[in-house]
């Protein structure tokens, strides 16, 4: 009897070995299939066009999401290693198929159902991705809820992928930086040629876009944090009016001028992704303000015609800082002028005093919501003062290798928003910025829109000198709070630059409208090549 039980015990044993070995195959067959699947379909593809292909069953929704993720490991950790990503959420593919399970039993949330989007990490997601800003304190960080921006992504249906690297703390920190080195992820790399910054602080989102990583990014911005970033990775960033978007959830810097907004390849897109953000949220009191204007379906304003009878502000004192950006604008002009737009040039320069009170808003700002946000994170949070994230800071070995920490010590010095510096600042910039600014300039020549390139083409990465800005429009947008849609214009040998349409608050139908006429009508956007360093074309 002994005998037998052996013997069966033997055959089961070996049974059960053979099973797992040939297991063991199967999956290193499919994860090296896997490896070889050809992913070149997401190259420039649009959401409306995954959307369609996920309801005509031509393409699986998990199919899309596995095929991006071979994408971030062959472009972002191998290969030309843009290095775009801090972390990657491992329930992808899980919610991939339960959404895949809900559009086959007839369950369609809109058209985000199924689409992979990649936030920026400074954005909290209630999920097994930390929420950093790029800091080492806060590495080990879990959101306890999610940002307002990632519930409705959810609920739209869309997937969060991953988190997208970006400059530290939202690049306020110090006096100098590299925009896109954070001491989580290192430096990100511009995807057109490697060697060159992608901006930021949005970097990781406008690299990943750009590189086609995923079908549509979530950046920030205070001032430039995402028309920069397009910008330099050739692609579409919307920043809207601050609160069309809940900052619920967002580490924050300034709470007058932080907004999140899409990063896309197209303005369709961006319109798609901002209908179904916009909308108000009892957690951000900028939102609930009666001028308030949400919009479920900005893509009925597309037209291709949406150029005829508008009259555009050219600001002629932004420019100057790159002859092939100057030559680039002429040709926007010309254009605009062509599909029958009246162009009207305007000298406008910021008000004197504006730039700074705006940095002393910041200041006092970033304390106040940085300490609230420590605080939202309760008893298990690594720091709760600036005080103490700055001990920390010296305390790390990476922290402070390239880059100081003025900033932080300098905000850490302010006091409460009841200090009269930040209400006389606050007000200064904000009259200076819209009744006396642009809501002055466009009324007084009665203007649709005002334009200016959006910066230079890319500089070279430098960890030790920081940053290169040839020149910059943002801030005209970022301090009154206004919008600011940035679109590819053309290119300056391989690196792209943008042309940037903005305007009065809540005008974000009327500024698509205009910068999708202008997108379809001349197409700049191209995507990368991954080179290494720039090249000479032969004449």
């Amino acid at each position: 009897m002994n005998f037998i039980l052996i013997v069966m015990k033997t055959k089961y044993s070996c049974l059960s070995i053979l099973i797992t070995a040939i297991l063991l195959i199967t999956s290193c067959s499919e994860a090296n299939n896997r490896g070889k699947r050809d992913t070149s379909y997401l190259e420039e593809i649009g959401i409306r066009e995954l959307a369609d292909k996920f309801r005509s069953g031509e393409l699986s929704i998990k199919q899309v999401t596995e095929d991006y993720l071979l994408r971030i490991e062959k472009f972002d950790k191998s290969g030309p290693m843009l290095n775009s990503i801090i972390s990657v959420n491992p329930d992808a593919i899980k919610i991939a198929e339960e959404l895949e399970r809900e559009l086959a039993e007839g369950r369609d949330r809109g058209p985000l159902h199924g689409i992979p989007v990649i936030l920026k990490d400074n954005i909290d997601t209630r999920d097994s991705m930390p929420t950093t800003a790029g800091a080492i304190v806060l590495k080990d960080s879990y959101a306890k809820k999610d940002s307002k921006i990632a519930e409705l992504l959810r609920e739209a249906g869309a997937i969060i992928l991953a988190k997208s690297n970006l400059s530290e703390w939202a690049n306020f920190r110090g006096n100098i930086s590299s925009s896109g080195w954070s001491g989580v992820g290192g430096q990100t790399r511009n995807p057109y040629i490697t060697d060159r910054n992608p901006c930021g602080s949005s970097s990781g989102s406008g690299v990943a876009v750009s590189a086609n990583l995923c079908a549509f990014a979530i950046g920030t911005e205070t001032n430039g944090s995402i028309v920069c970033p397009s910008n330099n990775n050739g692609i579409v960033g919307f920043k809207p009016t601050v609160g069309l978007l809940s900052r619920s959830g967002i580490i924050p810097i300034s709470f007058t001028q932080d907004t999140p907004g899409p990063m896309t390849r197209s303005v369709e897109d961006a319109a798609i992704v901002l209908g179904v953000l916009a909308a108000s949220d009892s957690a951000d009191a900028l939102t609930l303000v009666k001028e308030a204007r949400f919009i479920q379906d900005y893509t009925q304003f597309l037209n291709k015609d949406g150029l005829k009878g508008k009259r555009i502000g050219l600001l002629t004192n932004i420019g100057g800082f790159h002859f092939k950006v100057d030559s680039l604008m002429r040709g926007v002009v010309s254009y605009l002028k062509s599909a029958g737009a009246d162009v009207v040039e305007i000298n406008y320069p910021l008000g004197g005093g504006v730039s700074a009170a705006s940095f002393q808003v910041m200041l006092y700002e970033f304390k106040d919501g940085l300490e609230k946000y420590f605080a939202s994170l309760g008893e298990g949070a690594p720091v709760k003062t600036l005080d103490e994230l700055i001990r920390f800071n010296k305390s790390d070995s990476t922290e402070l290798r390239f880059f100081d920490q003025q900033l932080l010590e300098m905000a850490a010095q302010k006091g409460t928003l009841d200090d009269e510096e930040y209400k006389q600042s606050l007000a200064f910039m904000q009259k200076m910025t819209r009744e006396q600014g642009i809501d002055k300039v466009m009324n007084e020549n009665k203007l649709d829109a005002l334009i200016a390139p959006t910066g230079g083409p890319a500089w070279k990465t430098d960890l030790i000198n920081g940053d290169n800005f040839l020149g910059s429009s943002s801030s005209y947008a970022a301090i009154s709070g206004y919008p600011n849609i940035t679109v590819p214009m053309g290119f300056i040998g391989e690196l792209p630059v943008g042309v940037s349409f903005f305007g009065r608050a809540w005008s974000e139908a009327e500024l698509l409208a205009i910068a999708y006429a202008y997108e379809q009508g001349t197409k700049h956007r191209k995507a990368p090549q991954f080179l290494n360093s720039f090249r000479f074309k032969k004449r």
